[in-house]
């Protein structure tokens, strides 16, 4: 019988669950889908444990009455600006030179490479080897089986605030779901929209949410850089909200059905196309606004967060080393010409990336706004599928509680 996956992405704005199951043919078919208006988090981040709670649970009731599927586990998207990583290198002894290199080698190797200083708040949530040497002979991807006396990899490691990844912890758990992983939300739409030639050439892939942007950088197969930029699509609304003097909803309605990225030249004195009537902020009066100037308000924040993109690019230190260009996705990813708008500036090639290659419940969901969600639902079979079939030296295995079991990296990411 398939396997249910079940993701949650619990987002500024919305949360979406989805359940599904993989057919025969390698496609996802999606039985559930769930979505509700986000409550208690700003930025990503859980304000209040209550409302998220109650949030994800009005998700997750509607996904399962779509499924007739009980919900009791979940992979989980964590996003925010608390989110950080670093590249980091361990080295070991092989423990039996004269014989072949063993998975117990390998995670010593990976213990090592996580052995780093971090400050008491932080905690980790990934440690992803990324490339490993065998007495010196570099760009190895799978050393097991392998002979040698000296075994170091390269890992890029994921962290997040502790207080923050335990308070949206106990909201999904309050909802009445464990959690079977928790993945950042960059991870998570790469997972979905990038193809193994993409993460190999080398790639950026940038999700555009509400509250915040997060960057992920792909090479050699696999993450190189991940960073979380504190601007997203609402502060285009609220900048429309304050500049026009519109109530928010009409703001981001205004943005999305009448707003570019690239305001233009200015138009002619009184041209009609250049008129819009658009709400006050008193209830029922209206006033009339130029096309021009949202455009403007928006292209100006659009500029900001496209030199933001830039400057997480070169921190990278891949800088000039990304033919396959940029990914845009999330819902900041719907806005006219921001493709156009980042080409422009940073001389990449940049592509708008949804979801595809889904079955059944599909018809929301081949959109830039469920690139995490879906993702979520790549990545549990990737995990799956590393899972199968290998087993670490018993010594090595991670047990104990749910928070060790969300930071299970190392059976998820040891390569085949």
């Amino acid at each position: 019988m398939p396997q249910t996956i079940v993701a949650i992405d619990v987002g500024t704005t919305k949360v979406c669950t989805l359940v599904a199951q993989l057919n025969q043919r390698g496609q996802l078919k999606i039985l559930g889908v769930g979505v509700a208006p986000s409550k208690g988090l700003d930025k990503g981040v859980v304000v209040s444990i209550d409302q998220a709670a109650s949030a994800i649970e009005a998700s997750i009731e509607r996904a399962e009455r779509l499924s007739g599927y009980r919900i009791s586990t979940a992979y989980v998207s964590v996003s925010g600006q608390h989110i950080a990583s670093h590249n980091s290198h361990g080295v070991v002894a092989v423990q039996r030179p004269e014989s072949e290199i063993t998975p117990g080698d390998v995670n010593r190797a990976i213990e090592a490479a996580q052995a780093v200083a971090l400050p008491g708040q932080r905690e980790i949530l990934h440690v992803i080897p990324r490339i490993y040497s065998v007495d010196g002979h570099q760009g190895i991807r799978d050393p097991l089986g392998m002979s040698g006396t000296r075994l170091e990899v390269e890992a890029h490691i994921v962290t997040g605030e502790a207080m923050v990844v335990q308070n949206l912890m106990r909201s999904v758990q309050k909802a009445g779901v464990g959690i079977d992983e928790l993945v950042p939300q960059p991870l998570a739409s790469g997972e979905a929209l990038l193809t193994p030639e993409d993460k190999e050439r080398g790639v950026m892939l940038v999700d555009i949410g509400a509250g915040t942007t997060s960057v992920a950088i792909f090479a050699q197969g696999e993450v190189f850089y991940t960073g979380v930029i504190a601007v997203g699509g609402h502060h285009v609304t609220n900048d429309i909200t304050y500049i026009l003097r519109t109530p928010q909803s009409s703001a981001e309605q205004l943005k999305l059905q009448c707003g570019s990225a690239i305001a233009g030249s200015p138009p002619e004195a009184d041209d009609p196309d250049d008129q819009l009537e658009i709400e006050t902020l008193n209830a029922g009066e209206k006033q009339n606004a130029s096309r021009h100037m949202l455009c403007s308000i928006i292209q100006a924040r659009a500029e900001q967060l496209a030199e933001l993109i830039y400057q997480e690019f070169q921190r990278s230190n891949y800088a000039g080393m990304l033919p396959a260009g940029i990914v845009l996705t999330g819902g900041g990813a719907q806005l006219a010409r921001l493709d156009e708008l980042i080409y422009a500036m940073l001389g990449l090639p940049v592509r708008i990336g949804m979801p595809t290659a889904l079955i059944g419940l599909t018809d929301t969901l081949n959109s830039p706004v469920y690139s995490a969600s879906v993702g979520l639902l790549h990545w549990s079979l990737r995990s799956e599928s590393l899972n199968r079939g290998y087993h670490p030296a018993e010594e090595y295995q991670i047990r104990g509680t749910t928070l060790e079991r969300v930071k299970g990296w190392l059976s998820i990411f040891l390569p085949r």
